[in-house]
């Protein structure tokens, strides 16, 4: 497995507004910030080896946050909404 495919895809997200759409064939990832759409495709397929129909990318902003008397903000982070061709799918347990 190539490292530069595990830089791209940093993480799935794992929520229930998530699992809700792995039901439709469509899966969430949290990405690298300077990945574009093309990159991520070929991460998705070579690491879980599926083929992916159509993306779709998020950059979430950052929020602040506050620890006693100091604020500040969390990372900014990029989501994306991968969804996959049908009867494939990702074991994400």
């Amino acid at each position: 497995m190539d490292t530069k495919y595990l830089e791209i895809v940093k993480a799935p997200v794992i929520t229930e507004k998530s699992a809700a759409l792995a039901d439709e064939g469509k899966y969430v990832f949290y990405v690298s910030e300077k990945a574009n759409k093309t990159e991520i495709k070929q991460a998705i397929e070579k690491l879980f080896n599926v083929k992916v129909e159509e993306i779709s990318t998020i950059n979430v902003k950052p929020k602040t946050r506050r620890v006693g008397r100091y604020s500040g903000l969390i990372n900014r982070r990029k989501k994306a909404i991968v969804k996959l061709a049908d009867g494939d799918t990702i074991n994400l347990n």
